[in-house]
């Protein structure tokens, strides 16, 4: 019998682009200890996308974040706390040989009027 995986990530939406790590401990302090926090950035540009990752150090800690900051108010913006979803595995790149060259496709010719 599989058990229920633990939620101790969270996933932080729609905050403002002046927010920092600072911000985002000290509000989600209150809920419980705060193990680490990613801030989403551009790899680009390296600008905020508003987003961040919070991780809590207890199951319990981050059910409580949930239901305490989720709608809350954080620099003139409605934050959305939910459960981050499991990161997804990069499958392995499939393997193309010389004989499995991919198919070229041919547009059809343009009507003339």
């Amino acid at each position: 019998m599989k058990e229920k995986p633990t939620i101790k990530d969270l996933y932080v939406a729609n905050l403002n682009f002046e927010t920092e790590e600072e911000d985002l401990q000290k509000l989600f302090a209150i809920c419980g200890k705060v193990r680490g926090i990613h801030m989403v950035t551009d790899q680009k540009s390296g600008l905020p996308k508003g987003c961040a990752f919070v991780h809590m150090t207890s199951a319990a800690e981050a059910k409580d974040a949930i239901t305490t900051l989720d709608g809350t108010s954080l620099h003139k913006r409605i934050i959305s706390v939910t459960a981050a979803l499991p990161r997804k595995t990069a499958a392995p790149a499939a393997k193309a040989t010389i004989s499995e060259k991919p198919k070229r496709t041919r547009r059809p010719p343009k009507r003339r009027k």
